[in-house]
């Protein structure tokens, strides 16, 4: 149970970290006409995220063990919840980044945009994640009241 207990800390603070980046941040890269400010999100931005984004991957992961994959967590959703994070990952290294790495060089309304547009990938990868530990939890809780 460690593991899901894993799972629901680090995927339900990255829930909340990419709606905030999807709603608030992201948008601002638009009016951000220093390339400065880029870089600086990108250095801040892996330092809060790296740790979380490796504890959920490697947690995922764990599940599609039998021996370390709780009771309450089926084969298939374990199996659906590493292809959510592979998701996001190569979004993230596909998408994001090289978007990232053209505005640190220098400011464009049009890959700010696009730097928008594709997060909404994990942004629901997040979301659709965040449902599925949450339900995760509920079973455990649900057996353990019993």
């Amino acid at each position: 149970m460690y593991l899901l207990l894993i799972q629901l800390c680090s995927t339900s603070a990255m829930f909340g970290l990419i709606w905030f980046v999807q709603v608030v941040h992201y948008p601002l890269f638009e009016q951000a006409n220093e390339p400065t400010f880029a870089a600086e999100h990108a250095t801040r931005t892996t330092f809060v995220v790296a740790p979380l984004m490796l504890l959920e991957l490697g947690s995922s992961a764990a599940f599609l063990r039998d021996a370390w994959r709780p009771v309450v967590v089926s084969t298939h959703e374990a199996w659906t919840g590493v292809v959510l994070v592979g998701v996001i990952w190569l979004s993230t290294a596909l998408l994001q980044v090289p978007l990232h790495n053209r505005l640190q060089r220098r400011h464009s309304v049009e890959d700010a945009r696009r730097l928008v547009a594709t997060n909404w990938v994990r942004t629901a990868a997040w979301t659709i994640r965040a449902a599925l530990v949450l339900l995760w939890a509920a079973r455990g809780l649900r057996g353990s009241l019993q």
